[in-house]
């Protein structure tokens, strides 16, 4: 991999060297930037210095990411909920906990390890991960993911052409995402919408939010299903897949997803007697285009189990 070049501007200077580093380079540790520090493979002005060197204004920082080793990653029995599927394309209901691709630390029990198990080789769009290794099983058939806790539809492709087609249709903002969430509060507005561009934290780089120093368009169309005590089920339309999105926006309006404690915190851990191991949010519904007909499609999954149970006990005045 060629050395990665950064130039310290006004918003940065005087911050410590490893978490500039880290600023630039969200999905690597303090740890893992600290050690590539020590080994002199991040200089300043060509000069090695220590994590605590605080970078000034104009300081250029040359860093040399070493190659992470690609491992493969193997075909593996887990059910898949199938809602459709034909020569060209699945549509399944991703169950709550499953993990879409496989990451460093986590290269099994995945969904691709799943699909490449049920459907054999799947095309691929090419790309590699966030930490820089990947091959092409590492995404097959992958268009679009949900996150680890967040349940719903979601569409595989297994040819190069319904790849390509679908991939197409998410970019040109053809395919309708519904979801539906518990929310912790009650919302008064029967509907809204929230335009807010949201991005990488300005200092929690793993976390996504509205205060960010590199923006991205994002819209979300709420509407309010139920109400009950402390807490509110909403249908939720992205006009944006963003990161986190509907978790983010909720939160910022302070209603944040049940479960959700990374943008909730203690407000969504629990309400009443009721508490939660996960976000109460299910991708309900998925309308796009055949990839090869054209046909208009739409795919609904009912919610998992865990949030069905949850949205009755509400009910029933829990």
């Amino acid at each position: 991999m060629p050395p990665k070049t950064l130039t310290v501007t006004d918003s940065h200077t005087g911050k410590r060297l490893d978490l500039f580093i880290q600023h630039h380079e969200a999905y690597s540790s303090r740890n893992r930037i600290q050690t590539l520090i020590k080994d002199g493979l991040a200089l300043v002005n060509g000069k090695p210095e220590k994590p605590g060197y605080r970078v000034r204004v104009g300081d250029t920082v040359t860093l040399e990411l070493p190659e992470r080793k690609v491992r493969e990653v193997l075909p593996e029995n887990i059910p898949l909920h199938v809602i459709f599927e034909d020569d060209h394309m699945v549509v399944l209901n991703k169950p709550p906990g499953l993990v879409v691709h496989p990451a460093p630390g986590n290269y099994t029990g995945t969904l691709v390890n799943a699909l490449l198990f049920h459907y054999g080789s799947l095309p691929s769009s090419g790309k590699v991960n966030a930490e820089g290794a990947g091959s092409d099983r590492e995404r097959a058939g992958i268009v679009h993911r949900l996150d680890k806790d967040t349940s719903g539809v979601m569409v595989v492709a297994r040819t190069e052409q319904a790849l390509k087609a679908l991939t197409r249709q998410f970019k040109d903002r053809v395919v309708q995402k519904k979801y539906i969430a518990l929310v912790a509060g009650t919302i008064k507005k029967g509907s809204g919408t929230i335009d807010t561009a949201i991005g990488r934290h300005v200092k929690e780089r793993k976390k996504i939010s509205v205060h960010t120093a590199s923006p991205r368009e994002a819209v979300s169309l709420f509407k309010v299903k139920e109400r009950f005590k402390q807490t509110t089920l909403v249908e939720v339309e992205i006009k944006t897949g963003r990161t986190h999105q509907i978790r983010v926006h909720m939160a910022h309006l302070g209603y944040p997803v049940l479960g959700d404690r990374v943008y909730g915190g203690a407000k969504a851990a629990k309400i009443g007697g009721l508490s939660f191991g996960r976000q109460m949010l299910h991708a309900e519904s998925l309308s796009l285009l055949h990839p090869v007909t054209g046909t208009p499609l739409t795919f609904i999954a009912p919610p998992p189990p865990d949030m069905q149970d949850t949205i009755d006990l509400l009910r029933s005045g829990a």
